[in-house]
């Protein structure tokens, strides 16, 4: 079991404002009275779908949804639009108890919006994405996460096929954000 007050305290030293909560049901309400009358996008999250978020957030902003995956009655699909709204709500696939994020990203427009283009950046990550440590995290993005999306988005990758990751190096560059600036790069060939 991941220690989280370590994993805040990783992440609060490394200047993100962390809130935490017992249940899936007060992150969404949290989300629903912080984010309101803004425009809004999302990065494909499963997570952030099944907590209801695209919908509460639709009764009271503006929508702009990257791709069909969310219901698209609940605002305009336009992946360029959606690279530059008020705020923009995601998740990472592994969350390292040292602070560090890991995100795959088949095109790049995810990762990308967690880094700019928006006034507020929100990361939801659940519990079952943590790991003891970075290569750990590493292992996770890729062999659980990473398949796991391939699979829900009917790709037809090795990974979507086997269930695992068969790139034998993947380049990884870790970041750490202070809201609006690069602090710190790490980069590691695995």
């Amino acid at each position: 079991m991941m220690n989280f007050d370590q994993v805040k305290a990783a992440l609060e030293k490394r200047g993100y404002a962390v809130s935490s909560f017992e249940t899936a049901k007060d992150a969404a309400d949290y989300l629903d009275q912080q984010i309101d009358e803004v425009s809004v996008s999302f990065g494909g999250s499963l997570t952030l779908s099944e907590m209801g978020v695209p919908k509460r957030l639709a009764s009271h902003n503006t929508l702009c949804l990257p791709s069909q995956m969310y219901d698209d009655e609940l605002g305009e699909v336009d992946p360029i639009k959606a690279m530059s709204t008020d705020v923009f709500l995601t998740s990472v696939n592994a969350l390292a108890e040292t602070g560090e994020m890991i995100s795959i990203d088949g095109i790049g427009n995810r990762v990308a919006s967690m880094m700019y283009g928006h006034k507020k950046v929100y990361l939801v990550i659940g519990r079952n994405k943590l790991a003891e440590n970075f290569e750990k995290a590493v292992w996770r993005a890729r062999n659980i996460a990473a398949p796991q999306n391939a699979k829900r988005l009917h790709m037809k990758t090795p990974c979507a096929v086997t269930g695992r990751c068969h790139v034998r190096n993947v380049f990884v560059a870790a970041s750490v954000f202070y809201w609006g600036k690069c602090s710190e790069w790490k980069w590691k060939l695995f």
